[in-house]
Parts: structure tokens; C-alpha cells; sequence
């Protein structure tokens, strides 16, 4: 079976920001749940709204992902349809 590797302290803070995101919306959720049983609990409601800004704050310390290059092909698309444009009107000239 593969080993896991020890997460280096920096991964740690985003995957925390994101499990507290996670809760803060299940208790999001259960507000809005009790809000439609016409017996409001405002508890969950704002222990959603902390979790939630405590995920955030972790949150904003993750390194942006690295580009996908899902798009690729319609970029070079482009840009070759660009190209051919600037061709076309240098000709005309």
C-alpha cells in the first residue's frame, strides 16, 4: 500500500480553513432547517457565521493551485484566430 507523507505545516492551515468552511455551512444549514420548522434557532446561525470566517481566515494562507491547462486548445484557438486577423489586415494595407 503507499505511505502517506507528513504534511508540511504550510498544507495544514488551508485543509483546517476548509474543514471549519465546511462546518460552518452544515450549521448554516441547520439554522435554515429550524428557520423552516418556524422555531429559529439563532445558536446554529451564528456558530455558522464564526466557523465560517475562522475557515476563511485559514483559508487565505493556501498557495493558489497551479494552472490546469484545461483550456489549451481553445486558448490557442484564439489566439491563432488573433493571428490570422492581424495577417488579414496587414495585407489589406
Amino acid at each position: 500500500m503507499g505511505e502517506e507523507q507528513p504534511t508540511p505545516q504550510g498544507e495544514l492551515a488551508p485543509r483546517v480553513g476548509t474543514f471549519f468552511i465546511i462546518l460552518g455551512v452544515f450549521s448554516f444549514t441547520l439554522f435554515m432547517a429550524s428557520e423552516i420548522a418556524k422555531k429559529p434557532e439563532f445558536d446554529w446561525l451564528f456558530i455558522g457565521i464564526v466557523l465560517t470566517g475562522i475557515g476563511f481566515f485559514f483559508r487565505r494562507r493556501a498557495a493558489p493551485p497551479p494552472p490546469s491547462g484545461r483550456f489549451g486548445g481553445v486558448r490557442k484557438f484564439r489566439e491563432g484566430t488573433k493571428k490570422r486577423k492581424e495577417e488579414k489586415a496587414k495585407k489589406k494595407k
